[in-house]
């Protein structure tokens, strides 16, 4: 069955209309004007939907162009196998009540119900950040029964799910980790089901998962020093100080813009700070590095005044600007909705989250990983291990100093 959404010619805020074609229960191509408006320069002709379906106002509506597929598919068949002859003013009656509709009710043995289901006896459990990042996962799988115009079940979902399922992520231009990652997330609800002795086609999910090279961008330790002497105006100290304590003391910007000297403990005659994580809600108590006693020294025996993360930001760029950060860097950049690997100068690609990778990248192999690991709050050495940046040129040198000393050993002798 086809369907084509397209806009009239005359009028410059249009009602979509749909034509329904190809089905052996259509005797000829059925046309509808769907109650849905949107202006021309914001129609994508070629898509058959709006051009930016990011927009608040044109991701509701695609929403309804996706839904009328899947209804107007599952309508028309179900008279099919009835063999009940359909009429076009029941048709467009269908339509009309799929657009003034307030909530979609999702089957109960449908995939987008279990995940529902499970999203929602999760929400208590999980962080906002992951809560969000399974309501994307959800809207994704939304957006993919549009495009295929049939409803998923999960009881009958099988391998064919994946084929078409990286197709259409292709198509949309995903990254291959979001396509990967909802293919895993729809496995976690295939498994969730099982669990409520649902049936399902879990083990027929089997997909290799390419592991691209993950960027990550981190401040050297020579970079770290350039940014405390660099020149630079006043107003921006506040921010160096943060900088310089997140890259010493490996926390989230929501956990060190929290610190306070009143959370500064002794224990055996050294400084440290003890706060809970609001992220993983653990207790941590970490030493403070002489960096960082100086800089709250400095201010009073305070910590610097408070700011928020988009005046952190746009203060840090600024700050590794006047400190000549000016390495290209491989970063993954959102280029309109969709991300793609750039070569930037770094100080463009530094962010809140950089000093807790600089953290775990420059102190690795110096000392004891769990030490550092209980220092970040990290669970598993592999959740750890992803802080790291790959490229990393002490350790390649030191590797060629061992290197250098083991042959010179053996040609001596």
């Amino acid at each position: 069955m086809k369907f084509n959404f397209f806009l009239p010619q005359n009028g410059t805020f249009r009602y979509i209309k749909l034509s329904i074609s190809e089905h052996v229960m259509l005797e000829q191509k059925l046309t509808f004007r769907i109650p849905l408006c949107i202006s021309h320069e914001e129609w994508d002709e070629a898509k058959q939907r709006p051009k930016n379906i990011y927009l608040k106002k044109n991701k509701k509506l695609n929403n309804i162009l996706d839904y009328i597929k899947v209804r107007i598919t599952e309508y028309i068949n179900n008279h099919f196998k009835r063999s009940k002859p359909i009429s076009q003013r029941e048709l467009s009656k269908e339509i009309q009540k799929i657009c003034i509709e307030k909530e979609v009710i999702n089957p109960e043995n449908s995939l987008l119900y279990y995940m529902q289901t499970y999203i929602n006896s999760k929400k208590e459990l999980i962080c906002d950040s992951t809560h969000k990042r399974y309501n994307v996962f959800y809207n994704l799988l939304k957006r993919f029964e549009g495009y295929t115009t049939q409803r998923l079940y999960i009881d009958s979902l099988n391998g064919h799910f994946i084929t078409d399922f990286i197709a259409f992520g292709k198509q949309e231009e995903y990254s291959e980790n979001t396509i990967y990652r909802s293919i895993h997330f729809v496995k976690t609800i295939l498994n969730f089901a099982e669990r409520k002795g649902i049936k399902t086609c879990v083990r027929e999910l089997e997909v290799r998962r390419e592991k691209s090279q993950k960027t990550i961008v981190t401040l050297t330790e020579e970079e770290i020093v350039d940014i405390k002497t660099a020149e630079i105006p006043q107003e921006l100290e506040p921010a160096r100080d943060w900088l310089l304590i997140s890259c010493y003391t490996g926390q989230r910007f929501s956990d060190f813009m929290k610190f306070k000297s009143e959370k500064i403990v002794k224990i055996n005659g050294r400084e440290c700070i003890s706060f809970t994580q609001q992220k993983t809600q653990k207790e941590i108590t970490l030493p403070l590095h002489p960096t960082v006693l100086h800089i709250i020294k400095r201010n009073g025996n305070d910590f610097p005044k408070l700011m928020d993360i988009q005046q952190y930001n746009s203060a840090i760029k600024t700050i590794a600007k006047h400190s000549k950060i000016n390495e290209l860097s491989s970063v993954r950049k959102r280029i309109g909705h969709r991300s793609k690997v750039l070569k930037i100068k770094k100080w463009k690609a530094i962010s809140s989250h950089i000093g807790r990778r600089s953290f775990a990248t420059n102190f690795y192999g110096k000392i004891p990983t769990p030490l550092l690991m209980e220092a970040t709050g990290h669970s598993t050495e592999k959740m750890f291990l992803r802080y790291i940046n790959p490229v990393d040129n002490d350790r390649i040198l030191s590797l060629s100093n061992y290197f250098n000393d083991i042959h010179n050993e053996s040609v001596m002798k």
